[in-house]
């Protein structure tokens, strides 16, 4: 993972910011507290990191991806940044007063090995809260009309919710809670359906090469293609119709909390 997001990590600040609402609904669910510390794993440039450290609260930031942690430093050096993944974080057992792993989980290369991990670090009685969505999520993305490849590796890259909370519960942790999460038409991150109520987004470099089903998963052709085919179909009106086509109950992406 740190190769792909070292080729994207350069420009991910221009589309990745922080979202107001997710930030407040992580910190909603993990409750920390000013005097605590706590575990951003996959943090990426810190964006989210920064965020909790600026509204308080003390958190190590992990990533595998040096040019991501470069990135991280230069927005604010006082975040104790270090190189690591959810399989290895190199951290004291019991150290840590509660974990987020936000649009991390599909890049761990074992899940249960890192909630293993995850686990270890954690002090008994403290949170995980995972931000994610799952294989049956992203089957309702409209996106899969015009990406096929692009979203079937996408989806197979991404564990089932089954599989996220059997890996949970295998590891130690309990008191399993899920809690849906739709798009919103202010989302402020960019990542993979911010265009949701929005497809003229995608026609943004900027965006696409911000989320990495589209700088590294998916090949050009198929890319020009179907930018192509949403192009005439937001000039034809047919956009609705698909959007129609692929609504559903189930959410977008899925915050998941999970106590040691």
């Amino acid at each position: 993972m740190n190769v792909k997001y070292d080729k994207i990590g350069k420009g991910y600040n221009q589309t990745r910011k922080a979202d107001k609402y997710l930030t407040e609904r992580l910190l909603f669910l993990l409750k920390p507290q000013p005097s605590k510390l706590y575990l951003d794993i996959g943090c990426g440039t810190g964006n989210y990191t920064n965020q909790f450290q600026q509204r308080g609260y003390s958190f190590i930031g992990i990533d595998p991806s040096e040019t991501m942690l470069f990135k991280a430093k230069e927005k604010n050096n006082r975040i104790d940044w270090r190189i690591g993944t959810a399989e290895n974080t190199q951290l004291n057992s019991d150290s840590i007063d509660g974990i987020i792993a936000s649009l991390t989980i599909h890049h761990w290369k074992d899940i249960n090995l890192a909630f293993r991990e995850l686990f270890r670090v954690l002090k008994p009685n403290c949170k995980l809260v995972l931000f994610t969505s799952t294989q049956e999520q992203m089957q309702g993305y409209w996106l899969n009309e015009y990406f096929p490849k692009m979203l079937e590796d996408s989806i197979n890259q991404m564990p089932k919710h089954e599989d996220i909370l059997d890996a949970l519960q295998s590891s130690g942790f309990k008191r399993n809670t899920s809690e849906k999460y739709f798009i919103k038409p202010d989302l402020e991150d960019k990542f993979l359906y911010c265009g949701k109520q929005n497809p003229q987004m995608y026609f943004n470099e900027a965006i696409r090469n911000g989320i990495s089903s589209f700088s590294d998963l998916s090949n050009k052709t198929e890319i020009e293609r179907g930018l192509q085919k949403l192009k005439r179909d937001i000039d034809t009106n047919q956009i609705n119709a698909i959007i129609n086509k692929y609504e559903n109950d189930l959410g977008d992406y899925l915050f998941i909390t999970a106590k040691k």
